[in-house]
């Protein structure tokens, strides 16, 4: 297996990139979230990227502009067309074999994807999608406040530290408030995410960390969908060994799945 790390242009600015790995038919695109570089937390993309390249499948992952070692302005997930197209090119340029691409992304790199109609791969691996409006993301819905008292209550210690007065009752009084209130109305990201995707004919799954709050959210506003696993005690980042095994196997089964539909012709 090989590890190369390039650069690419992307319009007038210059962007740095890592390709795991050169000869397979499908690949990942790793697709960075928010200010995340390329690496990922705690080194969770390389890792990945280097087990999907043993396992036959290149893999390629790259910093946005204004991003780790890019240059450029970031203007954040909204505007993220040109990073993404930009390195699918290039990713195909450097494997000629490549048939075909899926694109992976957590947090609002998931919510870029979806926005972008897939931008141009042919399945996606969506997690924890971002879904919070400008300035909303201080406002949990009802849904993912349930599941995090659900927690605490199933903790003996909790009790405890509430029979102590080690819990603010007035914080707990506005959760209470919260949870039993009206739904909140639909986020307007969370509709034009969904507006994007009905415009995505590949194959596409999400993947939800049940101790995320942004992945809650998500399921809060998108609602019931077939395509949807989650993972009870994941983290945002799936950073627990376990947990990481589990994401990549997710990703390795999307892989399998489009040379599997290769071979079918």
């Amino acid at each position: 297996m090989t590890r190369r790390h390039i650069t690419f242009a992307c319009g007038d600015d210059t962007l740095a990139a890592t390709l795991d790995g050169i000869d397979g038919r499908v690949g990942l695109l790793i697709v960075s979230g928010g200010n995340e570089l390329r690496s990922g937390a705690f080194s969770s993309q390389a890792q990945i990227a280097n087990k999907i390249a043993f396992s036959g499948h290149p893999s390629f992952r790259f910093d946005r502009r204004g991003v780790g070692d890019s240059n450029g302005e970031n203007l954040g997930f909204r505007h993220e067309v040109a990073d993404i197209s930009s390195a699918c090119g290039e990713f195909r340029r450097l494997c000629p074999s490549l048939q075909k691409i899926v694109a992976f992304g957590n947090c609002d790199a998931a919510s870029a994807l979806m926005l972008l109609n897939g931008a141009h791969c042919d399945a996606l691996v969506l997690a924890n999608p971002w879904t919070f409006d400008e300035d909303a993301a201080a406002d949990m819905p009802p849904e993912a406040i349930r599941a995090r008292y659900a927690q605490k209550l199933a903790n003996p210690r909790e009790w405890v530290r509430l029979l102590r007065g080690g819990v603010s009752f007035t914080k707990l009084a506005s959760g209470l408030t919260r949870i039993f209130s009206k739904a909140q109305g639909k986020s307007n990201l969370a509709g034009d995410m969904r507006q994007g995707l009905e415009a995505f004919e590949g194959d596409v799954s999400f993947l939800i960390a049940g101790r995320d709050r942004t992945g809650q959210a998500f399921r809060s506003v998108w609602g019931t969908d077939d395509r949807i696993e989650v993972r009870d005690g994941a983290d945002h980042a799936f950073s627990a060994p376990q947990d990481r095994e589990w994401l990549t196997a997710q990703l390795l089964s999307a892989l399998d799945e489009q040379a599997r539909q290769l071979d079918m012709g």
